[in-house]
């Protein structure tokens, strides 16, 4: 048992269950060396720390180094059950710093087998109140790993990389993580690797440029690298202002839960152990050059998904506020798994299950989250609902469907 920030005494592996050594292997031979020094970037965020917990936890002699900013979508607490450890706090290493400053970068990726890329500043609402800092993370940033990618590379193939035991380490592979937004919406059908991009919010453009940098690397430099682009990711440790925890814990506090438009957007849920875990797979068995998309097979209505957790918190309906729609709300995300599947990932936390387990952590560790709630958590949620549930309906209840005006 080990002690949640938060103080709830929980079972790590019954919330970040290690994927099995199966899951792990895949055709083709696998893309780094044996017990790999990788670099997390962002991993102190939601989906990076999973990962970082999950391969910590698997005491296979991987070792990490995470670098993170400490924005505020980024928290120290969440890699605090790795850092508790003896046996993972000696393969792991945290050092605070911005991936688009190449003096902290460059060093970092000199003495790694790999970067995965997570760094981002990842809520579209934010991104619409002031988007500059998603131009800098998203862009900037993924161009300064890039670049440092880019020498290393230049050092293996002139012979002049060491890496443990004085044996010469090859080039660094780079894996960028990607969101299935950069496709925009997609009213029917699923979208697939080679489709084209259509970004409709500034989060998505800086997403899918970065994307878009990593291909030119790719092709102009012959860089290792791969993306992944992960559907809508839910679980512990997401902070508070993405849909499912912020309408949890304002349930638990008996506050309003502000709906988009109808509730009608329907969005293709991914528990977050099964996304780190698919985008370890990426960077050990993808292709060098290629794209996966990384679905969820969960596709839901914002308005079921918020009946289910009201439902499992045994909170009623009428907490729910129909507010204004946020400009260029995309309607429909869907993604087609078939080429990530073919390369033998398969996720394994069911969409009622994840959920159910998510809300039970969420009223578990009511410290961790209201730690979250502080500092200019009021200003925020001010500007972004403030005059929207000013001017907010009673949502329909779900068992009754659409009202009136709330048309498909």
């Amino acid at each position: 048992m080990s002690e949640r920030p938060g103080g709830a005494a929980t079972d790590q592996a019954a919330v970040d269950p290690p994927a099995p050594v199966d899951a792990l292997r895949g055709p083709g031979a696998d893309a780094l060396p044996p017990a790999p020094h990788l670099l997390v970037t962002g991993g102190a965020g939601f989906i990076g720390s999973c990962f970082v917990r999950q391969i910590l936890a698997r005491g296979d002699g991987t070792r990490i180094t995470v670098l993170d900013k400490l924005t505020y979508a980024g928290d120290r607490a969440n890699l605090a059950p790795v850092e508790a450890d003896p046996t993972q706090a000696a393969r792991f290493r945290f050092v605070r710093g911005d991936i688009a400053d190449p003096t902290v970068v460059d060093p970092l990726v000199g003495d790694v087998d790999a970067v995965v890329n997570f760094a981002a500043e990842s809520h579209v609402d934010r991104s619409i109140l002031g988007p500059e800092a998603f131009l800098r993370t998203g862009v900037i940033g993924v161009h300064v790993l890039l670049e440092a990618c880019r020498r290393e590379a230049e050092r293996a193939a002139a012979g002049t990389r060491p890496g443990p035991r004085r044996r010469l380490r090859r080039a660094p592979r780079f894996l960028q993580v990607s969101t299935d937004e950069v496709y925009g919406s997609v009213p029917v059908g699923h979208s697939h690797e080679d489709d084209r991009l259509d970004p409709r919010s500034p989060y998505a453009a800086a997403k899918a440029a970065g994307e878009l940098l990593v291909r030119s690397y790719v092709v102009t430099y012959g860089l290792d690298a791969v993306i992944t682009r992960g559907s809508n990711t839910y679980g512990p440790y997401q902070h508070p202002e993405k849909l499912i925890p912020l309408f949890i814990t304002n349930a638990l506090d008996g506050q309003p839960l502000p709906l988009y438009g109808d509730g009608l957007q329907r969005r293709d849920w991914l528990h977050v152990t099964d996304h780190a875990g698919a985008i370890e797979h990426v960077l050990h068995h993808g292709a060098s050059g290629e794209t996966y998309n990384i679905p969820g097979a969960a596709e839901r209505a914002n308005r079921d998904v918020v009946a289910a957790l009201l439902a499992r918190l045994g909170k009623p309906w009428s907490l729910v506020r129909r507010v204004e729609d946020r400009p260029g709300h995309d309607r429909r995300y869907a993604m087609d798994g078939s080429k990530l599947a073919g390369l033998g990932w398969r996720n394994r936390v069911s969409f009622e299950e994840g959920l159910a387990a998510t809300v039970d952590w969420f009223r578990a560790n009511e410290q961790w989250w209201r730690s979250i709630r502080t500092g200019d958590w009021d200003s925020y949620y001010e500007r972004q609902y403030g005059a929207r549930l000013a001017h907010g309906l009673p949502a329909a209840d779900i068992a009754s469907g659409p009202g009136p005006n709330e048309g498909r």
